[in-house]
Order: C-alpha cells, then sequence, then structure tokens
C-alpha cells in the first residue's frame, strides 16, 4: 500500500490530518506510530482548531524535519537552514496543489470529520512527501 492511501486511512479511521500524514511515515524515521500519535494530536484543524496551518502540511513538515535533521545537539544548526528551504519548497508545492496553507481556506465544507477537503488535504501531503523522498533517492 502507497503512503498516501495509508494516510487516507489512518484519516478515515479517526487520525487528524497531521497525524494521518505523520503516521504513514513515522515508523521509517524509528518513531513508534503510538508516540507519532501523540506528538501531533494537538495540531489537526489548522493547528488544534484555531484554522491556521492545516495539520496535513504540518504533518509534512514534521517528517521532513525528521528525514533531513543531523540531530546534532552540539552543532543545532548544522542542517536547520537546509531543513528550512525543503519546508519552503513544501509548502509552495502545497500551496501549488491546495491553494493555500491554512485550514480555514481549505476547510470548504462544514460536518462531522472525515470530510471530503480535509481526505484531499492528507492526500495532498502524502503526494508531496513522495515526491520528496523519490526526489532524494534521485539525488
Amino acid at each position: 500500500m502507497k503512503k498516501k492511501e495509508i494516510a487516507v486511512e489512518k484519516f478515515m479511521k479517526g487520525y487528524n490530518c497531521c497525524q494521518a500524514v505523520a503516521c504513514a511515515y513515522c515508523e521509517d524515521f524509528g518513531i513508534p506510530e503510538r508516540d507519532m500519535l501523540r506528538l501531533t494530536e494537538g495540531f489537526g484543524s489548522g493547528i488544534g482548531g484555531l484554522g491556521d496551518t492545516c495539520g496535513a502540511i504540518m504533518g509534512v513538515f514534521l517528517i521532513i524535519s525528521l528525514s533531513n535533521s543531523a540531530g546534532d545537539m552540539e552543532q543545532p544548526k548544522l542542517t536547520k537552514f537546509d531543513t528550512y528551504g525543503k519546508i519552503l519548497d513544501a509548502a509552495a508545492a502545497y500551496r501549488e496543489k491546495m491553494g493555500s496553507l491554512y485550514c480555514r481556506d481549505l476547510k470548504t465544507e462544514d460536518g462531522p470529520q472525515p470530510l471530503p477537503c480535509c481526505i484531499r488535504c492528507v492526500a495532498a501531503g502524502a503526494e508531496i512527501l513522495d515526491e520528496y523522498f523519490e526526489a532524494r533517492e534521485q539525488a
């Protein structure tokens, strides 16, 4: 099963948008799914229901950070700015696919989850991560 399908399946199960995207990839980086689920619980619905940055793209940012960071506590700037660049690229790709980074713009329907508009956001987030990892493998 592709990561996009896994992320959508998790969202349909009740994970929030950030949890669905991040948990589809977390074990690839040694993070147990239960831990990732807990870490990302507050980032759905535009960061805890604020309608700000979409949780799906927040999950993308988190996975990019996990994949790119050197994790060097003695030299915390070692990969920081490279990671920021990758985050900006992912944000631009998401904005191009979805039209915005903000939940208040993307959530075009009302009602209980899972909403079709949110399913599209989760799928787009996973697609961006798949493209990111494919590009890394080819580099």
